[in-house]
C-alpha cells in the first residue's frame, strides 16, 4: 500500500479549507483516509495547523507528501526535523 500525505478539500464554494491526511494513494481525493494530520485554510491569513507527532510518524513509515503538503511541512519546520532524524539514524 502506497501511503501519501495529501490535501482533502472541505469548506464552501469559493471558500476552501483543506485537511492534511495520510491516505492510500489509490483512494479518491475526498475519500476515506487513514489518519488526520492537520488542516490548512488558504483563504485569508493562510492558517496551517499540523500535528507534528503524527506527521513525523507517517514520514518515518515511508509516506510520501505531495508537493503542496511538502511545502506546508517545510514552512512548519517538520521536514527539517525529519531530515535531521534521518541523519541521526544513519550515523
Amino acid at each position: 500500500m502506497a501511503v501519501k500525505l495529501r490535501l482533502t478539500r472541505m469548506g464552501a464554494k469559493k471558500r476552501p479549507t483543506y485537511r492534511i491526511v495520510a491516505t492510500d494513494s489509490r483512494r479518491p481525493r475526498d475519500g476515506q483516509y487513514l489518519e488526520l494530520v492537520g488542516t490548512y485554510a488558504p483563504v485569508g491569513e493562510g492558517q496551517v495547523k499540523i500535528n507534528e507527532e503524527v506527521a513525523l510518524k507517517w514520514l518515518n513509515q515511508g509516506a510520501i507528501p505531495t508537493d503542496t503538503v511538502r511545502n506546508l511541512l517545510s514552512k512548519a519546520g517538520i521536514m527539517k526535523k525529519f531530515a535531521d532524524s534521518k541523519k541521526k539514524d544513519n550515523k
